[in-house]
């Protein structure tokens, strides 16, 4: 297989991409995960070229549900595969230009963060898994769309450059990586996990904060913190030995 503009690499990671896009489209419907009306899409980087893969989900309309419609489109615009927008840069190029470590960004629409959305809610972190791995403990939201999204996500990464995603009002969710694709697709599924149980927790008094010990526990075994770091439970972190 041969493309004009595109090197045996580049069709390789394709190649790599549609495969891992089918997997995460897969696992994402069969666990309920996205929306009945079927909207996901991932974007993902061509490492060292400035090129993006687009793969989007075809719904539950498709003659195939495991058919990933594909595109490459560079930064500036330029097809060189599928077909492309309607000119200029993408939805998330920018993202891509300023931060050159994300991978991998989707939009998705699913039942539990949708309910956030619709509440104009930020979701925080109250599930164990989805703040393990991570120092920020929750998604900011996006609700006035006068500001393009991609510049509200640039402005909140000022603010926090470790915040994985943002609620979209009224929408779904905005969600990004470093890590590539299926790992990003893990952590949609744990963000929507989260976002439900904290919603069924509404009927018994709601979520109630991390207990006492839970952000030193689970940031010492994600390795976060090192093994002998103290976390106070509103995660201020103390490190005994610079203190000696």
């Amino acid at each position: 297989m041969s493309q004009p503009g595109l090197s045996p690499d580049a069709l390789a990671h394709v190649l790599q991409a549609q495969k891992d896009a089918r997997k995460a489209f897969r696992v994402l419907r069969e666990t309920r995960t996205i929306s009945a009306s079927g909207t996901l899409s991932f974007t993902h980087r061509i490492p060292g070229e400035e090129k993006l893969i687009n793969l989007g989900y075809t719904g539950p309309w498709g003659d195939d549900l495991d058919e990933v419609r594909t595109s490459v489109v560079g930064f500036d615009g330029t097809v060189y595969l599928g077909k492309g927008g309607p000119g200029g840069e993408g939805r998330y190029t920018k993202l891509f230009r300023e931060h050159p470590d994300v991978t991998t960004i989707s939009h998705i629409h699913t039942p539990y963060l949708g309910a956030y959305a619709q509440a104009h809610s930020t979701l925080p972190f109250l599930y164990v898994p989805v703040q393990r791995h991570r120092f920020v403990r929750e998604l900011p939201v996006y609700i006035d769309r006068r500001q393009p999204e991609v510049e509200f996500i640039l402005d909140q990464l000022k603010v926090e450059a470790e915040i994985p995603g943002i609620v979209e009002a009224n929408g779904g969710a905005t969600v990004w990586g470093k890590k590539g694709l299926l790992a990003l697709a893990d952590s949609i599924l744990l963000l929507e996990e989260g976002a439900q149980f904290q919603v069924l927790a509404a009927g018994l008094g709601g979520s109630k904060p991390l207990g006492p010990g839970v952000l030193q526990q689970q940031w010492r075994m994600s390795g976060l913190v090192p093994k002998d770091a103290i976390v106070d439970q509103d995660g201020r972190i103390h490190h005994p030995a610079a203190a000696e």
